[in-house]
């Protein structure tokens, strides 16, 4: 089995970045969902609310996140240096409530500006301070210490082509067109396994570099993977998700499942490459 694909989504439910080579942190490939935008009630905001935030192009330069949309003449552009006197915010992701950097009013009014007000709020865009922990649910854990950062709720999403594939001739044999895997936002693809293996899958390792995932809950689809990562609508609506419901790719759980989330067991300050070999160990039952 090898890596297909790394990729990061450096500010929360905003454009990916793909990646050749990525580096590997204790919450996740290095800069993945570092930053997020928040309402006036400090409670964070996706695509779920906001289809337009899809539009917004990400780029990650050295010493910059650089954030751009074609309603908006300039760049939104923070250093990604950062300020000690940043004013801290207490902001909430789902029933998590944890710190983050408030990166200022110039950023809340570029976002304002291009993605909207939902309803009727201000937007503000935050950072996850490197001092704060925020720890992953233990219900799945297998004993592991295992933090993330503004993440839904693991450090990575795994995901198969051979699973894509799968769904993509369910989709064709419906009628409908495939989907592109960028609707999954994961941040590791892999290819060279059956359709949906990866239920079975307890740990992913490249002995090369050393990093070793444990693979801990199916990952639960939402309405976003209806919507074109590129402009926020959804083609047809209720599909991809309608589909994986009917599939059953998680025998025994009730909803769409695609991917795996998954936690760093070993390998941090690692680096993984696509087209890195990984290897499977502690397969476990399909539940």
């Amino acid at each position: 089995m090898r890596i297909t694909q790394l990729n990061i989504y450096p500010v929360k439910s905003l454009r990916g970045i793909g990646l050749e080579t990525a580096s590997v942190t204790a919450r996740g490939l290095a800069f993945d969902r570092h930053w997020m935008i928040v309402d006036d009630d400090n409670r964070f905001v996706t695509q779920r609310e906001l289809p337009a935030m899809a539009q917004v192009r990400v780029r990650l330069e050295p010493q910059a996140l650089i954030l751009e949309h074609a309603d908006a003449p300039d760049p939104l552009v923070i250093e990604l240096g950062r300020n000690a006197a940043s004013p801290r915010l207490a902001v909430r992701i789902w029933k998590d409530e944890c710190e983050a950097l408030d990166e200022g009013e110039k950023a809340a009014a570029w976002l304002t500006r291009v993605i909207g007000r939902p309803g009727g709020s201000g937007l503000r865009l935050v950072r996850f301070p490197d001092d704060q922990r925020r720890d992953i649910e233990p219900d799945y854990l297998r004993g592991e210490p295992a933090q993330t950062g503004f993440a839904d709720g693991y450090s990575f999403l795994v995901t198969s082509e051979a699973s894509l594939e799968a769904l993509n001739e369910r989709l064709l044999d419906k009628g409908l067109d495939g989907v592109p895997m960028s609707r999954f936002r994961p941040n590791i693809v892999v290819t060279g396994e059956g359709p949906f293996d990866e239920r079975q899958w307890g740990e992913l390792g490249n002995d090369e570099a050393g990093v070793r995932l444990g693979l801990r809950k199916p990952c639960k689809r939402c309405k976003i993977i209806t919507q074109d990562q590129h402009t926020g609508v959804a083609p047809v609506p209720r599909e991809p998700l309608k589909t994986l419901v009917e599939m059953a790719t998680q025998p025994g759980w009730k909803g769409a499942f695609f991917g795996q989330n998954a936690t760093l067991l070993a390998g941090e300050g690692r680096e993984l490459r696509v087209g890195d070999r990984l290897s499977v160990a502690g397969y476990r039952e399909q539940a």
